[in-house]
């Protein structure tokens, strides 16, 4: 899990990446909760994330937006997270230009950030979004939302109320040729206390389902390409 040094829009990302063997192997990029509260790359919720993708064979990068940690900037409300979320994933692809399938999975802010790029990066085949805050951000730019994906919530959530959660899930479940899993994971509440074996169980299953054989090309949604 070495430390890497991304260049980028305001100066030093700090992040660690895995790589994985094979020069097809599936990429992904993990993004931390909100820089003002607590979030870091090293948050339970994003390294069980980050250790999901690794275990399944992709090359996984995670990493602290500007002004956490060593990464320099300071918080941007959302915008600058996001160009620091896009030289990331121009980072991985350097260093990952024949990778068979690109993911992007976020927590809490991190999901908003994730499904931001996800909307201005047309390699991404599929999203994970733990504990979307669809109750505080706006999450209407996606219209139509371009890739599939998994929406976990904890059903004790206080922080995010689960109507906010259920309205985004129906929204986008609605779209032509999108299909949305969404899981609410029994017991846990917005932080996943005591419940990141369980959260790691429902990824894994999604991911090991959802990964394309290599060579095969992405299902997408309709007017959607590479």
């Amino acid at each position: 899990m070495p430390e890497v040094i991304i260049n980028g829009p305001e100066g030093r990302i700090e992040g660690r990446y895995h790589h994985a063997r094979g020069g097809t192997a599936p990429m992904a990029l993990v993004l931390h909760p909100h820089p003002l509260h607590g979030g870091t790359m090293n948050n339970k919720i994003v390294y069980t994330l980050y250790q999901c993708f690794v275990r399944r064979g992709f090359s996984t990068l995670r990493f602290n937006f500007r002004g956490v940690g060593r990464s320099q900037g300071s918080f941007d409300r959302g915008e600058g997270e996001l160009a620091d979320a896009a030289g990331a994933l121009d980072w991985l692809q350097g260093y990952n230009p024949n990778a068979g399938a690109c993911w992007i999975a976020g927590y809490s802010f991190g999901a908003w950030i994730g499904m931001q790029l996800l909307m201005r990066r047309p390699e991404i085949d599929a999203f994970i979004s733990v504990s979307p805050p669809a109750n505080t951000y706006d999450f209407t730019f996606l219209a139509p939302c371009p890739s599939s994906g998994l929406i976990l919530q904890g059903d004790q959530d206080t922080l995010v109320p689960h109507e906010s959660v259920q309205k985004l899930v129906h929204k986008l479940s609605h779209q032509r040729d999108i299909k949305i899993d969404f899981r609410k994971i029994a017991g846990a509440d917005h932080f996943f206390a005591e419940q990141t074996e369980l959260l790691a169980t429902h990824v894994d299953a999604y991911v090991g389902e959802h990964l394309r054989p290599a060579g095969a090309e992405p299902v997408r949604a309709a007017g959607r390409g590479r």
